[in-house]
């Protein structure tokens, strides 16, 4: 069996990967709060971990994982884009259009992370559907002295538990020295957390104990983990003796590095001192932030756009998957044209060398290894190069499938003849060119640095431009490109 190595934050080294289960691994990644359009960042963490629930599948049996994400489908933000429509004349009451808002927004989001390639984990829960268990967990939590009722808040007592901090590697000194945070009048400690609180007759709520009002976000995720990854299977006889050795304890929790502190900070804690536990999940794991052209995302840059919008724009689902794998998921990913260019190319020439062959019946061992030295994607991506190369197409197919690519045969760009946009210029030469341009990487490999320098110039008085990225040689076309000069290079 394929042995996995994982770098797990907590421990913040690199681990052999055994779960408590085999026969049940059992994963949990937060998942989106639904008020909005996935925006290209959302996206990150839903690829990486779907490269993981595959691998996951590939080496332990697709009916041995189970993988879950939820929907945070009640939150103040949802509250706001809801009033915000009321407002501006909706029809229905605040909680009905809180409700649809949520339903259209998921809806969106299962569509868009489908058309990327992404497998539906197995469970997708709506915190909505979970209150019951939240407010179960939060009266376990209140009875052990963890957590506090005042004013129709209920709070965690931060203090109270001394792991808090060992995730993010910060003391809660340092916390609030470094932080903003709230102060409040319900509150014993400026870092206390909220569990519970109070909702007026407008806004969604849940009776309770302390009154009618709504969950905190990070409870959210505890009860649903819990419930999903321990408590049905538990019900279900799902679980080995081994797994239920480490109650309340899963294998592997991920999501975002925004996540870290203090979302996944205060999940451990209201989890392990709800379920007397000394840990969560074995492993956690955070996928590093988006940046676009070396700046961070925002609005105000005029950079932000969402999933939805390159695919409008015409970027095609396989080309944006094949960017955010060709960087690891532990630095930061930066989308740039130039990777879509590239990305536009190799694709291209793929799914012509695939099309109509059969694909292998096993995944290239190589490619399966760089995936389980980490998630290493950039490495299986420059396996498929050396598969393409080699002239390994049923392979190459097999590769692609196992990322998560289409088959050339599916593929309606493709089929269709269309070219792309940012490449309709080279769509058509992206074999050749990707041939050249290993060519000349072989002659820089060999050090034969003069016959790398004279094809480099036959290449460029083409009007390309030559330069080495991340994934290998790249080629960037000028203005002055003549596909008539790069075919006589042949």
């Amino acid at each position: 069996m394929t042995e996995i190595k994982l770098y797990n934050t907590a421990s913040r080294s690199k681990e052999v990967f055994t779960p408590l289960d085999p026969k049940n691994v059992r994963m949990y990644v937060c998942g989106p709060t639904v008020y909005d359009r996935a925006h290209l960042g959302n996206a990150r963490p839903v690829l990486v971990f779907d490269v993981l629930y595959r691998l996951l599948r590939h080496v332990y049996g697709p009916d041995h994982v189970t993988y879950v994400r939820n929907f945070t489908d009640v939150d103040d933000k949802i509250n706001a884009t809801a009033l915000a429509r009321k407002e501006a004349g909706a029809k229905g009451t605040l909680e009905e259009l809180i409700a649809e808002r949520a339903e259209e927004t998921i809806g969106w989001y299962l569509t868009d992370m489908g058309a990327l390639g992404a497998l539906e984990p197995n469970e997708m829960p709506r915190a909505t559907e979970f209150i019951g268990q939240m407010i179960q967990m939060i009266e376990r939590l209140i009875a052990d002295g963890f957590a506090y009722a005042k004013d129709g808040h209920v709070l965690f007592r931060v203090r109270k538990y001394d792991a808090y901090g060992k995730l993010s590697g910060r003391s809660v000194d340092d916390m609030i020295a470094g932080a903003r945070v709230e102060v409040a009048p319900y509150k014993e400690d400026p870092m206390d957390f909220v569990l519970w609180k109070p909702s007026d007759d407008a806004l969604p709520g849940w009776d309770s104990p302390w009154g009618r009002g709504r969950p905190g976000w990070h409870i959210e995720c505890s009860a649903m983990a819990d419930e999903l990854l321990w408590e049905k299977p538990v019900r279900e006889g799902r679980l080995s003796a081994e797994a239920m050795q480490k109650p309340h304890v899963f294998d592997i929790h991920g999501g975002g590095l925004d996540l870290q502190f203090p979302h996944h900070e205060d999940e451990i804690a209201q989890s392990c001192c709800a379920n007397q536990t000394d840990e969560m999940a074995q492993i956690w794991m955070h996928n590093e932030m988006l940046q676009v052209e070396g700046k961070k995302m925002s609005k105000s840059l005029g950079n932000f756009f969402t999933v939805r919008d390159l695919l409008d724009d015409g970027v095609p689902p396989e080309v944006i998957r094949f960017v955010m794998l060709s960087t690891h998921y532990r630095k930061p990913m930066d989308w740039t044209e130039k990777k879509r260019q590239e990305a536009e190319m190799r694709l291209t020439a793929y799914f012509k060398a695939t099309e109509n062959v059969e694909a292998a019946q096993s995944v290239p061992q190589k490619l399966v290894d760089a995936l389980a030295n980490d998630l290493n994607t950039h490495l299986a991506l420059s396996e498929l190069v050396h598969l393409h190369n080699n002239s390994m197409l049923p392979e190459l197919k097999s590769g692609l499938r196992f990322l998560g690519f289409p088959d050339a045969e599916d593929v309606e760009w493709f089929r269709g003849g269309t070219k792309m946009a940012a490449l309709s210029n080279l769509s058509d030469h992206s074999t050749l060119l990707l041939e050249l341009l290993s060519r000349w990487q072989e002659f820089r490999d060999k050090k034969e640095y003069a016959a790398a320098d004279e094809l480099k110039q036959k290449l460029e008085a083409t009007g390309l431009k030559l330069s080495v990225g991340v994934a290998g040689p790249e080629a960037e076309p000028t203005g002055d490109f003549d596909p008539a000069k790069l075919e006589a290079l042949k």
